[in-house]
């Protein structure tokens, strides 16, 4: 498929999707967004695709957020109805609850905004040495509303997140990995080496076990702790059922890698 501001590349179970708008710093729109989110509700339903990338184009911004402009030309009530459309929201992917495939970010550039939200939504986020992080909503009269102001107090201490969500002052990416918001800081001509090497390391674990630890992990966190250890999760279920929970014990046993079939 033919998509206007999205590069889309599958190979070896893997999604690399790349926001193609550098001349407005990758920023995000409707139109976009409804392709991005035609991606990732391909990526969830395909069970050949078990990992997807997310990064930008360029060496500048992974992305700058919402676009401004195009919101100043065509008006909120335009922009409102094109990301309704979307079922992950915002980029396709901030309101994505019912994916338990590993998303990973590799941020190159500055991720503001939208653009940040989108790199909180993912589980893993590698980061340039040229990157930088903030949500500057409120210095333009707005707020974080993709998920920004709820994620962003849930992944760093309250403070460090309310000291930038209040200011929307901007944090490189050393500061970002001290705050535990990146896995991983490298040369912005390793960014995606680095990432495909963290997505071929999820690669070698059961595609099933992987999904069922994100979706107990994350529906565990708003459980007790009593309540979470003993409730049987539908990925757990399938992952129990599966044909890849005797390859594991069976490639142990003959010193071989398992060839995992994801069912």
């Amino acid at each position: 498929m033919a998509y206007e501001f999205i590069i889309v590349e599958k190979k070896d179970h893997i999604t690399t999707l790349t926001i193609n708008r550098p001349e407005v710093m990758n920023a995000i729109h409707p139109p976009i967004s409804q392709e991005m989110d035609a991606v990732f509700n391909e990526f969830a339903e395909n069970p050949d695709e078990w990992a997807c990338i997310v990064t930008g184009t360029g060496d500048r911004a992974f992305s700058a957020g919402n676009d401004l402009k195009f919101q100043a030309t065509e008006g909120p009530g335009a922009v409102a109805e094109g990301f309704a459309k979307c079922k992950g929201g915002f980029a396709g992917i901030t309101s994505r609850f019912d994916c338990f495939k590993p998303f990973i970010a590799a941020v190159n550039g500055l991720a503001l905004g939208g653009g940040f939200e989108i790199a909180m939504s993912c589980d893993i986020i590698i980061a340039s040495e040229n990157a930088s992080f903030g949500l500057p909503e409120p210095r333009v009269g707005l707020m974080a509303g993709a998920g920004g102001v709820h994620k962003l107090p849930r992944h760093i201490p309250y403070h460090l997140a309310m000291g930038m969500m209040l200011t929307g002052r901007r944090v490189p990416a050393q500061e970002a990995a001290q705050y535990g918001i990146v896995n991983e800081v490298v040369p912005l001509d390793k960014l995606m080496e680095t990432a495909n090497n963290w997505a071929a390391q999820v690669l070698e674990c059961a595609p099933l076990s992987v999904r069922a630890s994100k979706e107990a992990a994350i529906k565990g966190m708003e459980m007790p702790l009593e309540k979470a250890m003993t409730e049987m999760f539908p990925g757990m279920s399938a992952m129990y059922s599966s044909e890849d929970l005797m390859e594991g014990p069976m490639a142990f046993v003959q010193k071989r890698k398992p060839q995992w079939k994801g069912r």
